[in-house]
């Protein structure tokens, strides 16, 4: 399989093409140099080269700039006179076939996860939890599994908050403290976060994997551009998005050994996010996946202004390096500067600390994997052009690619199905009927028993009580009294005489 051309070795003794192997892709690398040294051109002269063989590609757009690799480029004068130097036979202007994805939806397709799918740590490291809080979280998601309920948006997060706050002291003696503070503390970072937009962030349909590696019509990998202009200014959010994503690739993945090119190839731009006030717990995850991953014919690809901000166990794993110019104007930056060199493989022809500092733009020290996977000594490399456009594109051009893609009809409409804020609203609302439904009993019963009560008095009053006579019984003890006397007689005669015909 043909190399991907990097560049072309300009010292001063050796001169030549400096090729990375598509079999060596999977091995790793980065790309470092000071702002405006020409780190953005050499990510999307790669881009372009594994997407010709074949290899999808994912990297993040954090200037808006790499989107010119979805438009064919201009030839000029300068392009030209490069070309012309490196040697290049079957340079045209073309551009590479792009799916452009968004966050929030509005400059590409819509990327969506579930909770679930996030998990604790990650959750816990974009709410910027502390310890304790982020327990709660834990307890979160066991509860949420134990009782059957999905997490897929922000909302059945939240239920599952208000839900440990209705049964805190039941949770609390089954799961583990759970306070009142760390609950408001939660829910104050998910207010946070849903003010920022993220909401959109989490749902379905998720993101499918298989949609990032996808291969075009005519054999070349597809170039996954995901507009980061506006997600760079929530660092956690994005450094979490990317690690998360990365974390699925290793998960998902099955074992292939080494190929004779990567299956993907993923991209890291402003790497040293990752890295910022990651706690070593979640260092450790980031070194475990990035050195397993390879086996899983993935290839990471960091980019930094610094070479260390990137720890020196994962930088140790990085096969392939561009180092761009480093202006040595401070102390941090001398001690970044004597770190890129001592990360090279010595050329006795080069001194590597003084030329970092003298190299133009579009020039960088370069050393890639040779056969058998040795790395070359480091060599000052003219760095090939793109063949698409270097720069920024229309909102229209925009617009047309996202109108050819693939995939839009799967992901630019959400789906809101039934989950935990749904399923805990519809046992609250039942919850409340039933609780109702005793007191109408109680008031129907009360209404009986106030008829029943009535009709007792009545009772009570004409037929008595073990206490107290009724009327009946008081008039038929008077009636008897007067029957006994002449005058009860003579009514008792007159009455029945007049009844059957008999005297007075």
């Amino acid at each position: 399989m043909d190399p991907i051309l990097v560049g072309k070795a300009i010292t001063t003794e050796t001169s030549g093409n400096v090729n990375l192997l598509p079999k060596y892709g999977n091995r790793h690398g980065l790309v470092a140099g000071a702002t405006g040294t020409g780190k953005t051109v050499t990510l999307m002269t790669l881009a372009e080269g594994f997407s010709r063989i074949g290899v999808p590609v994912f990297l993040a757009d954090v200037k808006g700039d790499v989107a010119g690799l979805a438009m064919p480029g201009a030839l000029n004068e300068k392009l030209q006179a490069r070309i012309a130097q490196l040697g290049i036979a079957d340079y045209k202007n073309e551009a590479a076939p792009v799916v452009f994805w968004d966050l929030w939806g509005k400059a590409g397709h819509p990327v969506r996860t579930t909770v679930s799918e996030m998990g604790p740590t990650l959750l816990g490291r974009i709410l910027e939890l502390n310890d304790t809080q982020a327990g709660v979280l834990d307890i979160v998601f066991k509860l949420a599994d134990d009782r059957g309920l999905l997490l897929l948006d922000l909302a059945d997060f939240r239920a599952l908050l208000n839900l440990i706050a209705e049964e805190r002291q039941d949770i609390s003696t089954r799961y583990g403290l759970v306070s009142n503070q760390s609950i408001g503390a939660i829910q104050r970072a998910l207010l946070r976060l849903e003010q920022e937009g993220a909401n959109m962030f989490f749902g379905e349909p998720a993101l499918a994997l298989a949609d990032l590696m996808r291969v075009n019509y005519d054999g070349r990998g597809v170039v996954n551009i995901l507009a980061a202009d506006q997600l760079i200014l929530k660092p956690k959010l994005y450094s979490s998005f990317l690690l998360w994503l990365l974390s699925e690739l290793f998960e998902t993945l099955p074992e292939v050994g080494d190929l004779d090119k990567p299956k993907l190839v993923f991209v890291f731009d402003e790497a040293h996010l990752l890295f910022s006030d990651a706690p070593p717990a979640l260092q450790q995850r980031i070194e475990q996946v990035v050195r397993l991953i390879r086996s899983k014919g993935v290839g990471v690809y960091f980019c930094s202004q610094f070479p260390d901000d990137i720890p020196g166990n994962i930088l140790g794993q990085l096969g392939n390096r561009v180092q761009h110019a480093l202006r040595a104007f401070t102390p941090r930056d001398q001690k970044a500067l004597k770190t890129a060199a001592e990360t090279f493989v010595s050329n006795p022809n080069l001194d590597v600390a003084n030329a970092i500092g003298q190299l133009g733009v579009g020039e960088a020290l370069a050393s890639m994997l040779l056969d058998k996977g040795v790395p070359m000594p480091v060599e000052k490399t003219l760095i090939a052009p793109p063949r698409c456009r270097m720069g920024a594109i229309t909102e229209a051009e925009r617009a047309q690619v996202r109108a050819g893609s693939p995939v839009g009809s799967k992901y630019d409409t959400a789906i809101d199905r039934e989950s935990a804020a749904e399923l805990l609203a519809k046992k609250a609302e039942a919850k409340a009927e039933q609780a109702q439904a005793p007191q109408a009993r109680t008031q129907e019963d009360d209404q009986a028993d106030n008829s029943h009560g009535f009709g007792d008095a009545v009772k009570d009053a004409l037929f008595g009580t073990k206490r107290r006579q009724g009327m009946i019984e008081s008039m038929a003890k008077q009636t008897a009294r007067t029957v006994g006397s002449q005058v009860g007689r003579q009514i008792i005669r007159g009455l029945l005489g007049g009844i059957f015909g008999g005297r007075r």
